[in-house]
């Protein structure tokens, strides 16, 4: 029970990643917050946390509109008490912006029947950035005021993407990329407050959002096998294996000097070149 007595806030905790998230600090003893947009997504998961002993609450939230953000930290604060970890996990891509082709095809400029670079919409990469960044930015902006001096934490998800970007999705690899370069700033900002904050980079994992460009019928897609041929350990990995280095990072104890960090779990992915 290391985290007994911390309150955990948690956004995107309605998704698959964060939703092990919340369940396993709930395990260790915290109070978890989760707020996602979809309000159903969380009730089910503080429902399942509640009933196996731990303590969860959920609210609706729109990490992209601070007045959300302020109306949710007030009734935290109100029931709850002060934040003492902050995971910032609501994110991800948007088939409005992913594009067709991983590589220039001759005549991709004038076409209209496909999604190509050339017309991405702008409004359309904006929100894929904006999810990520943004949904980092004000989120720490509203609970950090409650850690101030009191041994904060403020663990940030990035992305393999952040390291090597991946074809067909540019909003996506830019954003997390930013991600990652905003955790270090960060850290460096919030270091006389006493607050650490560090990224959790995760390599290739099946969620929600992905599942339909990984799998076909049940069936392997050929970017799932590109991905696979470049993950030395050869296969996708587990949402419980991203919980070690979560609650490494965590606990003030074990991590006390760790501040600024993009730590990847990616089966190898960011290591291997290819040859």
């Amino acid at each position: 029970m290391k985290l007994e007595n911390k309150l955990a806030v948690i956004t995107g905790a309605g998704g698959v990643l964060c939703s092990a998230f919340a369940r396993e600090l709930a395990k260790n003893g915290a109070c978890v917050i989760l707020l996602d947009i979809c309000k159903d997504a969380v009730d089910a998961v503080a429902k399942e946390i509640c009933e196996d002993g731990g303590k969860a609450y959920a609210y609706a939230c729109d990490v992209l509109n601070k007045a959300s953000l302020e109306a949710v930290h007030g009734e935290v604060l109100k029931a709850h008490g002060k934040c003492n970890i902050l995971i910032n996990g609501a994110g991800g891509n948007n088939p409005r912006c992913t594009i067709a082709h991983e590589y220039y095809e001759a005549g991709e400029e004038t076409r209209e029947d496909i999604k190509t670079f050339f017309n991405l919409d702008k409004d359309d990469f904006g929100f894929v950035f904006d999810l990520n960044l943004m949904g980092t930015l004000l989120p720490t902006q509203v609970f950090s005021t409650d850690m101030i001096d009191n041994d904060g934490v403020i663990i940030n998800v990035s992305s393999m993407n952040a390291f090597r970007p991946l074809t067909k999705i540019p909003a996506y690899s830019s954003a997390k990329s930013a991600v990652s370069n905003f955790t270090m700033w960060l850290a460096v900002h919030f270091a006389s407050a006493k607050i650490r904050v560090n990224a959790i980079a995760p390599g290739f994992f099946v969620t929600k959002q992905n599942e339909a460009l990984l799998f076909q019928d049940g069936k392997p897609t050929a970017r799932t096998e590109k991905i696979l041929r470049a993950t030395p350990m050869g296969r996708f990995g587990k949402p419980e294996e991203l919980l070690g280095t979560l609650m490494w990072l965590c606990d003030n104890d074990a991590s006390s000097f760790v501040t600024g960090i993009v730590v990847p779990v990616d089966g190898g992915f960011s290591a291997y070149s290819g040859v």
